[in-house]
């Protein structure tokens, strides 16, 4: 058992000062000025926030190294990043490549599940998305949505793939979402051009969570919402890229203000670069340039997912949003949680789920 001594933790919505055993990664016992006995590990946490481990659903890489392209060894040098960077959640993202690499990188992910217990599934983004919205996702891969092509995807990552991008508007979307969704797979909508009706088509198909929120989609405007002004309207779950660039502060305000606090998803959508210098990098099959910690497409405008790191979005959410940290951390951790039907296990601290947290301060 490991006994955590003497911290600030956040119980709720209220930092209090107390103690926490954990026992075979579980979280047994909350109570103050608890006693272990001389087989008990004692941590002392005196002038310690105790918070729950931040999850990242929405992640392409760190550290050197991408999920389309890394090797195991270079996954676990992306994990090592998250852990130091407090993410107790992690679902590796595979982004629109070939059937070949989509299908071999599925796999190492589940091989590096097996080490890492932090990797709890797998977004699969792409690609099923539309041509013209696809950002920095190569064209020629794209593909339109394919339940039974989805399966060859899901058997080369043995059921662990649990939300997958979709674009509404193309092809067969619709059937694939009421589908996917039919499976206990998490629909997110996201590079797409859909008009308000067919997003409202989407979410009544099943669809729960839009992706990075204000990019890659659809703007608002007076006579169609659009994707962006659908976001805001269902009470459905938003992503959120909070590094200031893919959006502005104010933008970031936005859904907090009209879907609430329990609704928005804080994501780094982070790329190799994530860590490391300005330079030339690698997003999946795409060449990209880092310039002042802002990633392109080489030679272009178009974005190419951030080098934000967890810590950094959540106290970018709390300056934005002039939040406190306790209300803040929601978008980092129970609301994924919640998103992808894990918040009986994490997301909070709470005696019977994961001794899954950070000490902060």
């Amino acid at each position: 058992m490991i006994l955590y001594k003497n911290g600030a933790a956040l119980i709720g919505d209220k930092l209090i000062k107390t103690d926490i055993v954990a026992n075979h990664g579980k979280i047994i016992e909350i109570a103050p000025d608890i006693v272990g006995d001389n087989q008990t590990e004692i941590i002392d946490c005196t002038g310690k926030y105790i918070l729950p481990a931040l999850v990242d659903i929405h992640t392409h890489g760190a550290n050197g190294y991408d999920f389309n392209t890394a090797d195991l060894d270079g996954m676990k040098k992306i994990m090592e990043f998250y852990v130091s960077h407090g993410v107790g959640t992690v679902f590796p993202t595979i982004m629109t490549d070939s059937d070949e690499v989509i299908c071999r990188q599925l796999q190492l992910v589940c091989q590096l599940a097996k080490d890492y217990p932090e990797v709890k599934g797998i977004h699969l983004e792409g690609p099923f998305i539309s041509t013209e919205k696809r950002g920095a996702h190569p064209t020629q891969y794209i593909q339109a949505p394919s339940v039974d092509k989805f399966m060859v995807y899901q058997r080369a990552a043995n059921g662990f793939i649990k939300i997958v991008t979709v674009a509404p508007e193309v092809d067969h979307a619709l059937d694939f979402i009421s589908e996917v969704t039919d499976m206990g797979v998490v629909v997110s909508l996201g590079h797409s051009s859909a008009t308000a009706d067919i997003v409202t088509k989407a979410i009544q198909a099943g669809a729960t969570s839009f992706t990075h929120t204000g990019n890659g989609m659809s703007q608002m405007d007076r006579l169609d919402i659009g994707m962006v002004g659908s976001a805001m309207l269902h009470n459905v779950f938003a992503e959120v890229i909070c590094d200031g660039n893919h959006t502005s502060e104010h933008f970031v305000k936005l859904p907090v203000a009209t879907k609430g606090l329990d609704k928005v998803v804080g994501v780094t959508d982070s790329i190799m670069a994530t860590g490391m210098k300005d330079g030339n990098y690698k997003l999946g099959a795409m060449d990209i340039t880092v310039n002042k910690g802002q990633a392109f497409v080489t030679g272009t405008t178009t974005r190419a997912g951030s080098t934000l790191d967890a810590y950094t979005g959540l106290a970018n959410m709390v300056q934005f949003c002039g939040l406190p940290l306790h209300k803040a951390i929601k978008m980092w951790t129970i609301n994924p949680a919640k998103l992808v039907g894990m918040q009986n296990r994490i997301g909070t601290i709470e005696i019977g789920k994961d001794a899954d947290f950070i000490l902060f301060g």
